[in-house]
């Protein structure tokens, strides 16, 4: 059996990313949205779940780069001069390791995002970090540990076969995530010791950014046995805080919407949902 969850990073960023998500599960094979809870427009972004009771939403844990939910100045090692989480992932990830403080304030960052997702009233359906910074061991501890608390019960292992890539499009030689491989390997390990539901793969990395409607069409065609997930950034356009450079948003919301990929998700022993529908 093919199980296949469809998931919008950043829901929460910007309008133009909620109604992408709202677009993209109304009209295409949108499944599930990840929930940045502190970010400008997370409030818009509940307010549209709340109309979609079978959009399924997790937590977005944002660790990196974006709003933190605790004030700055309870963070001075994890945020930067505008108050927001520092951007240089390896220093950071280095001062976890050497500082007591760093550690005592990730956990707090950590428990008051999973309390600002508690206090939406939505369902948890998983947990998963901005830019994959769960990965970090000492971020994976954390939050296994905290998430136990708030009813976590699935989590992202961003690892990526290769093969399906190659088969979806002819001549392409996907680098391998070397910085993320070995954490994510680990993590898949501590997830399942917790009891978690983790998907067999995560499509999307090579191509983040750039899933357009040829590629998750191929995708889908090529989709192994098992738990997928296919991870998108859909937005009706670009130009919003936060964006990343050189993503192509509104072709990733196309390609949630493309007729191909709608016939994709509807042949036989291919099952959609959530990752609480798979547990």
């Amino acid at each position: 059996m093919k199980r296949l969850v469809v998931t919008a990073d950043d829901f929460g960023l910007s309008p133009e990313v909620n109604e992408a998500v709202e677009q993209a599960h109304r009209d295409g094979i949108l499944t599930a949205a990840s929930l940045m809870v502190s970010a400008p427009a997370a409030a818009d972004a509940v307010a549209r779940a709340r109309r979609l009771p079978s959009l399924r939403v997790g937590l977005h844990l944002v660790l990196v780069e974006a709003w933190p939910t605790l004030p700055p100045e309870q963070l001075p090692d994890l945020t930067d001069a505008q108050g927001l989480m520092r951007r240089d992932m390896g220093r950071l990830g280095l001062d976890l390791a050497v500082r007591a403080g760093a550690r005592r304030q990730l956990a707090a960052e950590i428990t008051a995002q999973f309390e600002a997702y508690r206090a939406t009233g939505l369902p948890l359906d998983h947990v998963n970090a901005h830019k994959h910074f769960h990965v970090h061991p000492l971020i994976a501890g954390a939050v296994l540990r905290i998430g136990r608390g708030f009813g976590m019960r699935a989590i992202r292992v961003p690892r990526e076969t290769r093969a399906v890539l190659r088969q979806a499009e002819a001549g392409a030689n996907p680098k391998p995530a070397l910085d993320i491989a070995p954490w994510a390997a680990l993590l898949a390990v501590r997830a399942r010791q917790e009891g978690l539901l983790i998907p067999d793969r995560t499509l999307g990395l090579a191509w983040s950014g750039a899933m357009t409607p040829r590629r998750v069409a191929a995708l889908l065609a090529h989709l192994p046995a098992g738990l997928t997930e296919l991870y998108t950034h859909p937005a009706t356009a670009g130009g919003f805080p936060g964006e990343a450079p050189g993503y192509a948003y509104a072709a990733e919301r196309d390609a949630l919407v493309a007729p191909e990929a709608r016939a994709a998700v509807a042949r036989p022993g291919i099952v959609s949902g959530g990752f609480s529908d798979f547990l």
